[in-house]
């Protein structure tokens, strides 16, 4: 069957392009390409065109193509030399208009052309006063040509010509012309929008009518483009351009003239602070704010960066204060659109403004606490606005934009300020939400999905998972700030209580702020953890989710894979001695296997250190410097009895607070790094009278699912005399200990233990240390 059928043209420029494509030009518009699988068939083709057109068949192309060069030098001519001939602006003459208009879209130079005759004749006017007459005629076909030419015109995309359509005497015809789509049964009402419906707003009264005709005139133009004419073809994409550039740089103009105009800018100001001011009036001036903002987009860097430092020495921040915390929604969305724009152009300025607020006000009236309370206080079932809010804080919080200067630091001033001011807010939701008293009536042990604490409430999850999203970042960026935070309030066990929701997405969120905080690997949070006995909620969730393959599953298995791969001792050894049992049934991965596998390996290495040297005193003291919680720990050696002929024991330091970590720890042979011994601090170690001692990470009440965050460490010992006069305090202890689930199971005595038995028989007078 057929598929092309063109006639070959004896003035026609073929090209024949890599051997096996030919390309040609049909009218004015219509490109065509042949394109031949094999070299022959194509050259086979080329011969015939060329026999018609009398060229040598060797030839690329069939006639001489303007090259660009030749397009400038024609772009470069006088203005008179080679004008397009307009035909006459009468009645019977509209269709040929139209058609040459249309005709010379596709050519650059043509519209050059067409566009120097239209403005050297003065022919858009007369146009305009021909739609006129169209009009009263009621001359339909008329009126459709008129819209194909005008529209032609805008597309020829010349700014002197849009100097003209755009000025005040005709911009309201050509809007008219425009509403004559031949494509609509009826004529659209766009004239009829701009004069009665469209109402300009002064919130003050601008004086200078330059300024009023350019805010009108941009609005005009504005319309034309956004709704009066049809979205662009991927042909007419770049027709429109200098359009779009002609409303850009209205706005510029009208930035600069209201900016230069600091009365007027006074006035809003005073208006918009005023408590006597109307609601009405104040929606007004908020709107003028947000709109001004917008326009200012368009400055330069240079010049926007004036604008805001006008804006902040009028006081834009001290009024957004006012206005965010007023019922009017409206008001409300226009202020944090406008609090956005500040915030992106400097977080800086935003923060020197509420730490100097922060000394002559109340916490509730700080700018930072109306945001946040804005966020919490959200009406939108989709939280709309708290995204947008929420977004803000972070970049106010964000560490990366803080300045370092000279004798400050904006980064620790700020975060100070924050922690102590604000962050209690912004918990607010998350501490009510899992508050103890709620915990009460749903133990962690044994929790299902059917007694939730959680609120079921969507909007409420949709809101702790936005607060819970902050302080995830926060664990990322702020390092001690967070670390006290979380220590203080206990915040990781509050967060855990999200794992019973029962919307899967706050559970995750939940996990996630966990997740952030073990990636850490911070031996600080680790005995937090351990302590608190704060893996519990997470694995009753796991086996809870029974056998379902979702995101729930994997991203818990994720976390303990990474606590296997990192190889986090301290948590490897919690995890094994607490929930092994519970975890063993979980075969369709590897992680558990393995993290017992380490665990194995470990205990294996320290009972081959302790029994190296099994006569040698060992003990250890963990020291914690108030300024620097992570401080490397001492290891220190004590002589061996056989040597000295006694035994020195430090006795313990009883007076650590009940919220404190357990810190006594057992001496080792040799010096080891902070991690390593830190590692190792729950599993049994001789005391200094050949027995085990017990460290448990967390009391049993804990273990049963209270909120307990004491620990005690007990010692399996005989009561020994004191031969050198000396009482000490001995507590009698069964040498059985049997942890509830929760805590650390103590090792039995390895085999070779009966050398050390002996030598404790013999030396009475040794002392056993209570850890507390």
């Amino acid at each position: 069957s057929l598929l092309l059928e063109s006639k070959i043209n004896p003035n026609t420029a073929y090209q024949k392009q890599q051997d096996t494509l030919i390309v040609w030009s049909e009218a004015e518009n219509y490109d065509l390409a042949l394109s031949f699988q094999e070299k022959a068939g194509c050259d086979e083709i080329w011969e015939k065109i060329c026999q018609v057109q009398g060229k040598d068949p060797s030839v690329e192309v069939t006639q001489d193509l303007i090259d660009e060069s030749e397009e400038e030098r024609f772009e470069e001519m006088p203005e008179t030399s080679h004008l397009i001939d307009l035909p006459t602006c009468e009645l019977n003459k509209l269709e040929e208009i139209a058609d040459l208009v249309t005709s010379v879209l596709s050519s650059p130079i043509r519209r050059e052309k067409l566009a120097l005759a239209l403005e050297n004749e003065g022919y858009i006017k007369k146009l305009l006063q021909l739609f006129q007459t169209c009009e009263n005629l009621e001359n339909t076909e008329g009126l459709h040509h008129l819209y194909e030419i005008i529209r032609g015109i805008l597309f020829l995309n010349k700014a002197t010509l849009f100097e003209v359509m755009f000025s005040d005497e005709c911009i309201m015809d050509v809007v008219g012309c425009l509403e004559y789509d031949p494509a609509l049964a009826q004529p659209k009402r766009h004239r009829e929008f701009l004069t009665k419906t469209a109402t300009f707003k002064e919130v003050i009264p601008i004086t200078d009518s330059e300024l009023r005709q350019k805010i009108h005139q941009t609005y005009r133009v504005q319309y034309i483009q956004d709704i009066i004419l049809p979205t662009p073809s991927v042909f007419e994409e770049n027709f429109l351009s200098t359009l779009t550039s002609f409303i850009f740089f209205n706005k510029v103009e009208i930035v600069s003239m209201l900016q230069e105009d600091e009365k007027f800018l006074s006035e809003v100001f005073a208006q918009l602070t005023d408590e006597a001011t109307d609601d009405d009036k104040r929606r007004e001036l908020v709107n003028f704010f947000k709109e001004f903002c917008a326009f200012s987009q368009t400055l330069q860097p240079q010049n926007r960066d004036a604008f805001f430092k006008t804006l902040a020495k009028l006081g834009i921040l001290p009024a957004l204060e006012i206005v965010m915390g007023m019922d009017d929604l409206q008001v409300r969305a226009a202020a944090t659109d406008i609090f956005s724009y500040l915030v992106e152009f400097s977080p800086s300025m935003v923060r020197e403004f509420v730490m100097q607020e922060a000394q002559q006000s109340d916490d509730d009236i700080l700018l930072i606490n109306v945001v946040i309370e804005q966020m919490i206080c959200d009406t939108d079932p989709e939280l709309g606005g708290a995204v947008q809010l929420m977004g803000l804080l972070r970049t106010l919080i964000d560490p990366e934009n803080m300045l370092a200067t000279t004798n400050k630091t904006e980064k620790s001033e700020f975060l100070n300020f924050f922690y102590n001011h604000c962050m209690h807010v912004l918990t607010a939701p998350l501490l009510t939400n899992t508050s103890e008293d709620k915990c009460e009536k749903d133990k962690f042990v044994g929790s299902s999905k059917s007694n939730t604490i959680c609120p079921d409430n969507y909007q409420t999850a949709q809101l702790l998972a936005l607060i819970l999203e902050l302080l995830t970042f926060c664990v990322e960026h702020h390092t001690y700030h967070i670390k006290n935070y979380i220590m203080n309030k206990d915040l990781l066990r509050r967060v855990l209580v999200l794992m019973n929701s029962k919307h899967t997405f706050l559970a995750l969120c939940a996990l996630r702020f966990m997740r952030r905080i073990i990636g850490l690997k911070d031996e600080f949070y680790n005995r937090y953890i351990t302590k608190g006995n704060l893996f519990e909620p997470v694995i009753n969730a796991l086996l809870d989710n029974g056998t379902r393959y979702n995101l729930l599953n994997s991203a818990v298995i994720e976390l303990f894979e990474f606590i296997r791969v990192e190889d986090i001792k301290s948590l490897t050894a919690h995890i094994v001695e607490n929930f092994y049992k519970a975890l063993e049934s979980i075969e369709y991965v590897q992680t558990f296997k393995g993290l017992k596998t380490k665990y194995e390996q470990e205990r294996d290495r320290q009972s081959q250190k302790l029994n190296s040297a099994p006569s040698i005193l060992r003990s250890n003291r963990f020291r914690r410097d108030a300024k620097a919680l992570e401080e490397d720990e001492e290891m220190w050696f004590n002589e061996d009895e056989e040597e000295e002929g006694k035994a020195v024991v430090t006795p313990v330091d009883k007076s650590k607070t009940e919220d404190d970590f357990p810190d006594s720890y057992e001496k080792f042979m040799e010096t080891k790094k902070a991690k390593e011994s830190e590692d190792k601090e729950n599993l049994p170690k001789r005391t200094s009278s050949g027995g085990f001692k017990f460290t448990f990470s967390h009391s049993a009440s804990a273990a049963n699912g209270t909120n307990s965050t004491n620990s005690k460490s007990v010692v399996a010992q005989t009561p020994p005399t004191s031969s050198n006069g000396s009482s000490s305090k001995t507590t009698n202890l069964a040498t059985s200990v049997t942890a509830t689930k929760g805590s650390l199971v103590g090792l039995v005595d390895y085999p070779d233990d009966e050398e050390e038995d002996e030598e404790e028989e013999t030396s009475p007078r040794k002392r056993p240390r209570l850890g507390s």
